[in-house]
């Protein structure tokens, strides 16, 4: 979420490059120490060694000096001994809200060969954490601090397996992530945002699984739609070798390369400028259809922070492939005023409920005007008042079932950002039909983001939570033509 322009940082890399893999050695955290003392000596040893035995193949550790013993951000412990069950009770709170699980789909993908772990995640810009202290007034100062969060981001990404990681335009230290995604495997394409702010867009990718076909970048400020941007990239998965030769060998046709086409854009903040937030939505999606025609119809995969609200005439406009601008005010386009705190506010009362409130129209609408300025920056043309795309997307987290503690009932993340005056959802991967999501990682429930204050915290690196997928290609899932 972009709060406002910033002074520029010292000179970074040029907007686009390509990074080198490098290799390097890491470190892995020390083993816990048990504390244990009993009359019984013989029987002490007994149970430390099964607690420990326990904690070694359930338990991993990020690397941070902060970090609670026995508590793994990435998913549940199983049941302790029943004779530490109290001492569990009483630290439940203060490792609450540190876990995210996996929950998968009930579909079979069992004959499914090529599935991808997409990230997108807003980072967190070093300066805007600087600049808007009214927003972290409950994070102590050493949570915000670059140095500590970066490790917490490599670490967090690393148990994720991504693929593709798509990182929004708070991306203002673009050479550290390079260096610390590149010991990963990962290479990366950077674009930075136009103006005086010196913030912007990264996707990155395994190097081993990938290959680069193609990358273009939007700048907005071109078309009079502000200094954000967005990026596209045509990747190839790189063919298993062994799988090639045992193809030939059969006679079989030859397996056609899959590829797919990454968009990450990071839309405009201000909630008042609707007609622009809207106009940067449609021209981003414009270009990547285009694109995705022009590389022989592929999968598109979009990540990004809309700085729009599920409930949204923006998120609608995304779902159902158009809107008519005249029933929205453009102040309420986005969600944001009405709701800041919208994941208390929005609970239906069934899922017809839910479903309608996506992107179903007015019942009974009523007309806003606008300005022929407005409608252009909009639709792209003065005096049209309707705008359609013609991606058929997907919400990735809304075609996996999920908990209610972390969802809303039409199935969005109740909340993936939280500073002192926001806590909501801005943040979505999509999909067009050619991918089906297997599994999606649940975002925190949200008590107990309130009880941590706001993000980032001692866990968790931005303000924001990553939102993380597994997709399949359509053709591969049983059941599907």
């Amino acid at each position: 979420m972009t709060r406002g322009h910033h002074q520029k940082p010292p000179p970074e890399p040029s907007n686009s490059r390509v990074a080198n893999r490098t290799k390097r050695k890491h470190r892995h955290a020390d083993a816990e120490e048990s504390h244990c003392s009993d009359k019984n000596s013989n029987r002490t040893k007994k149970r430390r060694s099964g607690i420990v035995a326990g904690l070694e193949t359930q338990t991993l550790i990020p690397y941070s000096p902060r970090i609670l013993p026995n508590c793994n951000r990435f998913d549940h412990l199983s049941s302790s001994p029943r004779k530490r069950r109290k001492k569990r009770v009483r630290n439940s709170r203060a490792t609450e809200g540190t876990y995210r699980k996996w929950v998968s789909s009930s579909r079979d993908f069992s004959n499914c060969k090529d599935k991808l772990v997409i990230v997108s995640y807003n980072i967190l810009g070093v300066n805007n954490a600087s600049n808007h202290p009214d927003l972290y007034c409950k994070v102590p100062p050493e949570f915000l601090e670059w140095d500590q969060r970066k490790i917490l981001i490599r670490e967090e990404i690393n148990n994720y397996k991504a693929s593709i990681l798509c990182f929004q335009q708070e991306v203002d230290r673009f050479e550290d992530l390079d260096d610390l995604f590149q010991t990963e495997g990962f290479v990366g394409v950077y674009k930075a945002r136009t103006g005086e702010a010196y913030d912007g867009c990264a996707i990155f990718w395994k190097d081993k699984l990938f290959t680069l076909l193609h990358q273009e970048n939007i700048e907005f400020r071109s078309f009079g739609l502000r200094d954000n941007v967005a990026q596209l990239c045509v990747l190839e998965l790189i063919q298993n070798q062994s799988e090639s030769k045992y193809t030939q060998a059969s006679m079989s046709p030859p397996i056609q390369n899959r590829r797919l086409l990454v968009g990450n854009i990071h839309v405009l903040f201000n909630p008042n400028r609707g007609d622009i937030k809207l106009g940067q939505v449609r021209m981003f999606l414009e270009r990547a259809y285009k694109l995705s025609q022009e590389w022989g119809d592929i999968p598109v995969v979009i990540g990004g922070d809309l700085n729009s609200i599920p409930q949204s005439p923006i998120y609608q406009f995304l779902a159902s492939s158009e809107l008519d601008v005249q029933l929205h005010d453009r102040r309420k386009i986005s969600g944001q005023l009405e709701y800041p705190f919208q994941c208390r506010d929005f609970r239906f009362q069934n899922e017809n409920a839910a479903r309608r409130c996506a992107w179903m129209p007015i019942p009974k609408p009523l007309l806003y005007r606008w300005s022929d300025e407005e409608l252009r920056l909009a639709t792209g043309t003065g005096g049209v008042t309707h705008v359609q795309h013609q991606l058929k997307l997907c919400s990735a987290y809304i075609g996996v079932p999920g908990s209610s503690t972390t969802r809303d009932n039409h199935g969005e993340p109740l909340a993936t950002s939280y500073h002192s005056k926001f806590m909501g959802t801005v943040d979505y991967i999509w999909h067009t039909e050619e991918l089906v999501p297997v599994r999606v990682l649940e975002t925190l429930p949200i008590n107990s983001l309130r009880r941590s204050g706001g993000l980032p915290s001692e866990k968790w690196g931005s303000d924001h939570l990553a939102l993380v997928c597994e997709l399949a290609f359509a053709d591969d899932v049983k059941g599907t033509k």
